[in-house]
């Protein structure tokens, strides 16, 4: 189906015979439409087939705010608004997205070999602080190197501020991001651009603050299933059949009314279905047959490491593009920062463990995790690296901590530079957070903007997470954790964008553009086939990845901590040709330009193979061709 093909089923949609209006509600007698503004009794909707009830009017347009009685009960905003312009408890907006003037007609999506996403929270990634100011900062992610950017959920939320989590108008952009055809700017802009752009999307729970589903009908959430945020979704139970409905069609309205390029699909082990085929994977089949004419990825955020998620529906598995793989986070962030507690119990964080995770996907398999208390992870053998996404940070890493510090924050420059050169020279997917490439100074602290009595609730859960930290375990020191409710948290979470053309910082910009410079033009650090590349731990402190493509091989020698001395002649490098090769070196991370106090690597040529000694943590990267060959530059 054709991107001007698609016809909504809920809502409110403009069609022959005026604005089409159409809800689910079942157990309810009468279903009255109210227009604010209009003189004059409800307009009743007639009651259709499964609850639903509908009708059209020729005398309501764009524009027009509205809200249903439900057996005179309400109003209520419609569940499946398209915009809420007063707030999530105030009127729906009848919005129509065929007026927009899209000019990407030619655009086909980004496939995901190649792609290079970045994160971004919208309300702190610009100094506006909407979809207009992620707009204008569009040119220098390109400039940058990113192929792709995520928002952070735009599902309008209680409140002025919120990580977008609580939404509980899921067909609505934030009013606070502006109105929806800005949104819909935005990703014409990104795709003129050649820049693709995905939404994160939260189906594993509603928000706590004003989803009026539930004045709809009862069925949308079941007690047959826990969740750690309230009341599971009814996946599986009792009229199930329509709320899965009733998220594919938001997914589908994303993809459709907004040209979006894909979904990252939020925590998708709470999606609690013990059904014969999963939600996700009649999402996956229905957005394939609704999107058939250009590329849309579906990425997962899953720790369960579950390899069937990613294989394709043909070779019977979910059909899934990608997951966020958190192995490989997490084993670096041990190594490098030390990390001990929660999670990371199950990772000690050895050079060997890291590379493990690189040649894999991810580390665990089915062991058991200590955190877990049970067997974790499945055989990702065969799975291409490019459907697993690394980070070193991401919103979840950094603000689920404290004080929202980012990693630079816990580690030296040259062990920053040196992950960074990890991350960007693997043959897995990288994902950037906003302001990671030029070492932000700015936290990225949890926020939320709800009444007072929900929020003092939000504080005190908050600081009650960080009990069993043992940095934690005082009370005053909990009592110092930000407020997630006070304007000053958010307010610091913003980016200071005075700082990337600064110092230090703008070093480590260069760094990032330099890397994913590399990345594009460099076939071998484009191929992402099993087979094209190797990773071995050289010692405790280095991990070797190499990367070949023809006669084309990459070696990324990375010292993460300490001092040391790496011998490429021997088994550090594997899967190397057997005959002679002509070595040069393309890039360190102490190069003066990439590091204010260089303390560059000692880089040594014997006929066997290079020998690199390491003063400090620091990351070389090498081309090997055959004598007779020319330089790729």
């Amino acid at each position: 189906m054709s991107r001007e093909a698609w016809q909504p089923t809920l809502g409110a949609w403009g069609a022959e015979g005026g604005i089409h209006f159409r809800v689910w509600a079942p157990g309810r007698r009468d279903v009255d439409l109210v227009i604010e503004g209009r003189d004059g009794p409800p307009r009743a909707l007639c009651p259709l087939a499964d609850g639903f009830f509908g009708g059209a009017f020729d005398d309501i347009g764009a524009g027009a705010l509205y809200r249903y009685l439900l057996d005179g009960e309400g109003p209520f905003p419609d569940p499946a608004s398209r915009f809420q312009p007063n707030g999530v408890h105030g009127a729906s907006a009848v919005v129509d997205p065929r007026a927009f003037d899209w000019s990407d007609t030619a655009w086909k999506g980004r496939p995901l070999d190649g792609t290079v996403i970045y994160e971004l929270h919208v309300g702190t990634f610009s100094p506006a602080g909407t979809f207009a100011g992620v707009a204008e900062r569009l040119p220098y992610l390109r400039d940058l190197g990113i192929t792709a950017i995520e928002l952070m959920p735009v599902a309008d939320f209680p409140g002025a501020r919120n990580w977008g989590y609580d939404g509980v108008a899921l067909f609505a952009p934030a009013r606070c991001y502006g109105p929806p055809d800005d949104l819909r700017r935005l990703v014409d802009t990104a795709h003129g651009l050649d820049i693709a752009v995905l939404l994160d999307v939260v189906y594993n729970h509603f928000g706590p603050d004003g989803a009026y589903l539930h004045a709809f009908s009862p069925f949308y959430v079941t007690d047959r299933h826990e969740s750690p945020w309230g009341a599971a979704v009814n996946l599986d139970g009792e009229r199930a059949r329509h709320v899965r409905d009733f998220l594919i069609e938001n997914a589908l309205h994303w993809l459709h009314e907004y040209h979006f390029d894909g979904l990252r699909l939020d925590a998708t082990h709470a999606l609690r279905d013990a059904s014969p085929r999963h939600v996700l994977v009649d999402l996956a089949h229905r957005v394939r047959a609704s999107v058939a004419d250009r590329t849309v990825l579906l990425i997962a955020e899953d720790h369960r490491n579950l390899a069937t998620m990613i294989r394709p529906a043909d070779s019977g598995g979910w059909g899934l593009d990608a997951v966020w793989a958190d192995d490989f986070h997490h084993a670096v962030r041990r190594h490098v920062a030390g990390d001990a507690d929660g999670y990371y119990l199950d990772y000690r964080g050895t050079t060997a463990e890291i590379a493990t995770t690189l040649e894999r996907g991810w580390l665990y398999t089915g062991q058991t995790s200590k955190y877990l208390g049970e067997p974790r992870g499945t055989d990702p053998s065969g799975i291409p690296p490019s459907r697993f996404v690394f980070c070193l940070q991401n919103h979840d890493q950094i603000g689920n901590r404290a004080f929202g510090e980012r990693l630079h924050a816990r580690i030296t420059p040259a062990e920053y530079r040196a992950a960074s050169v990890l991350l960007l020279t693997a043959p897995q997917t990288p994902l950037l957070f906003m302001g990671q490439e030029w070492a932000a100074g700015t936290p990225f602290r949890y926020f939320t903007d709800h009444h007072v009595e929900l929020g003092r609730l939000v504080t005190e859960g908050r600081r009650r997470e960080f009990e069993r930290f043992e940095a934690f375990a005082d009370p005053e020191a909990r009592d110092r954790i930000p407020d997630p409710q006070a304007d000053a948290t958010f307010s610091a979470s913003r980016l200071d964008w005075s700082e990337h053309g600064r110092d230090d910082h703008a070093a480590t910009l260069r760094l990032y553009t330099t890397l994913l410079a590399l990345r594009r033009r460099h076939p071998a650090l484009r191929s992402a086939m099993r087979g094209t590349f190797g990773v071995r731990p050289a010692d405790e402190g280095t991990v070797v990845i190499r990367r070949t493509a023809g006669p084309d091989t990459i070696v990324s020698v990375v010292r993460l901590t300490g001092a040391g001395t790496v011998d490429l002649g021997g088994p550090a490098v594997p899967g190397l040709p057997g005959h002679a090769l002509r070595w040069t070196c393309l890039l360190t991370t102490e190069d003066s330009t990439f590091s204010p106090d260089p303390m560059p690597p000692v880089v040594e040529w014997p006929d066997e193979g290079p020998i690199v000694r390491f003063e400090r943590p620091s990351a070389v990267i090498l081309q090997a061709r055959p004598l007779e060959t020319r330089d790729v530059t």
